[in-house]
């Protein structure tokens, strides 16, 4: 079970918004996590807090095909992404690093900057504390879930190596 604060931004967020490319030449966590959503949202790193949810409209992580934009975001603390729809790079990127990405347009919609979440992955119910509402996005599949609950595919292929 997920529990955080939402941090709302709106359609089409780009690669380059998210971590800058001006850092792409940075693969230290911590400093991709300095510099996520800087460009389009200044005091996000000042605010943020481990378990915080992303959400957002159509089309987030449109863009470029780099993995930075996933990690700065997971880097930044932020346990869960939601959106209308998402850059289907982007999204296979975040799974393989283990940021969980859940598709609900009605949710996206109504969730409000500052909202309190809980978000059972399991199921992919999204409950707004805020408001009392809830929301139904698509599950992961079981391999997905996997993958997501080992950290991401470079970790789930250690596991099932060192077994």
């Amino acid at each position: 079970m997920l529990t955080g604060t939402v941090h709302k931004y709106g359609d089409h967020v780009d690669t380059d918004v998210i971590i800058p490319a001006r850092y792409l030449s940075v693969f230290d966590e911590a400093t991709m996590a300095a510099h996520c959503m800087e460009d389009i949202d200044p005091n996000f790193v000042k605010v943020v807090r481990p378990g915080d949810i992303m959400a957002a409209g159509r089309n987030f992580g449109c863009g470029s095909s780099r993995e930075h934009a996933p990690l700065a975001i997971k880097a930044a603390g932020i346990s869960c992404v939601i959106a209308e729809s998402f850059a289907r790079i982007f999204f296979r990127n975040a799974i393989n690093i283990g940021l969980p990405v859940l598709e609900c347009p009605e949710a996206a919609q109504d969730i409000q900057q500052g909202d309190q979440l809980e978000i059972d992955l399991s199921t992919g119910t999204i409950r707004n504390l805020s408001t009392g509402k809830a929301y139904q996005a698509k599950p992961f599949p079981p391999f997905m879930q996997k993958l997501i609950d080992a950290g991401g595919l470079v970790a789930y292929t250690q596991a099932r190596l060192a077994k």
